[in-house]
């Protein structure tokens, strides 16, 4: 936490900038290791020289546990209203400031109207393009989210049959994941079967697994705040040669773009590699989402993988890899897996099978 946040303090002074309220909830947790669930419920505030957590009551036994390098501030229930009577924001045109993509703007009026004195500046990306490179120890905590989901996913496979429902595979991959360690799901569990694999965000319903259905699961576990976003997909019984042709295709443009990906290559070039695979094969109108997208303590952050993504890939990103084929009314495909980006090439956290699993 302590190199964390001197590297803030370090982009404020580039920035001109004399505090920064953080109140996205991730970054609360990256910068001080406190761990709240609804906003405002912590306010991490950092200067140039200091950081500083307010929060509540209900909270302050479990700051002295969590918070690392930061004060801790312990009053009334909304947080906000204490920040006029912290002395170092009371001096006369300081400059503020805050996450503009995360802190409402009547929040901000209300802030103005606490702090007549003070000049507010919003920013964005400041904290994420930090997050965007993770440490060895963030990367330890990721590939302990990703070993519970392939582990969950392993324990799942004995259940799969013909009249089975979307929404109880999902509780079941959630519970096994809960068991595990997890926190909570990194989003909302996808399982689609059948017709359905055609949605790509297609989530569980109470549609039963037909004999012949492809079914896509796309989850993810939380671990000591990290998470995971993994993607398999099997067939109940044995695959028509149409369905082992497109998985087929999918895992081979995976591959592909796992071999192409390193550091330095572009989010846009590293799309194509896997997108020109899939045109070629005359499936390329069924792919269309981006190649991937960064994980860390959310499971959507930079760097991006797509079309027009034009930032470059750096040691130390944490991406997915997840080309998809999805045929309206037939069903699809898409194979998923989390990698750390090195100098030289990448390595893959994910250990469940890829071969087309038959059930």
């Amino acid at each position: 936490m302590k190199s964390r946040i001197n590297k803030l303090q370090k982009k404020l002074r580039a920035e001109n900038l004399d505090v920064l309220l953080v109140t996205e909830l991730s970054h609360i947790r990256y910068l001080t290791g406190f761990h709240c669930t609804e906003i405002f419920d912590g306010i991490a505030v950092i200067t140039q020289k200091e950081a500083h957590l307010f929060t509540d009551f209900r909270y302050k036994e479990q700051a002295k546990e969590e918070v690392e390098y930061a004060k801790v501030h312990v009053g009334n229930r909304y947080s906000l209203k204490e920040l006029p009577d912290f002395k170092p924001l009371q001096e006369n045109y300081i400059k503020i400031g805050f996450e503009s993509d995360h802190l409402p703007h009547s929040k901000v009026s209300e802030l103005r109207h606490m702090l007549t004195t003070a000049v507010f500046i919003p920013t964005t990306g400041i904290v994420e393009e930090m997050a965007m490179v993770k440490e060895s120890s963030a990367v330890s905590k990721i590939k302990g989210a990703v070993k519970i989901s392939d582990t969950a996913f392993e324990r799942i496979l004995g259940m799969i049959e013909p009249g089975i429902r979307e929404d109880e595979l999902a509780a079941e991959l959630e519970y096994q994941m809960k068991m595990l360690g997890s926190e909570k799901p990194s989003f909302d569990t996808i399982v689609a079967s059948g017709y359905r694999g055609a949605l790509p965000h297609g989530l569980a319903s109470s549609k039963a697994v037909k004999k012949g259905d492809f079914i896509t699961f796309d989850f993810g576990a939380t671990y000591q705040g990290y998470v995971s976003d993994i993607t398999r997909t099997v067939v109940v019984g044995k695959p028509t040669s149409r369905q082992r042709k497109i998985y087929d295709t999918v895992l081979k443009a995976q591959l592909k773009a796992i071999r192409a990906a390193k550091a330095g290559i572009t989010g846009k070039k590293l799309d194509s590699v896997a997108r020109d695979y899939i045109k070629k094969a005359k499936f390329g109108k069924y792919f269309g989402h981006g190649l991937g997208h960064g994980v860390g303590m959310l499971v959507h952050e930079g760097p991006r993988v797509s079309p027009l993504a034009d930032n470059v890939l750096e040691p130390g990103n944490v991406v997915t890899i997840e080309p998809g084929i999805y045929i309206p009314g037939w069903g699809g495909v898409r194979i998923e897996d989390d990698v750390v980006i090195k100098k030289n090439g990448c390595t893959v956290l994910n250990k469940a099978p890829k071969e087309l699993i038959e059930l």
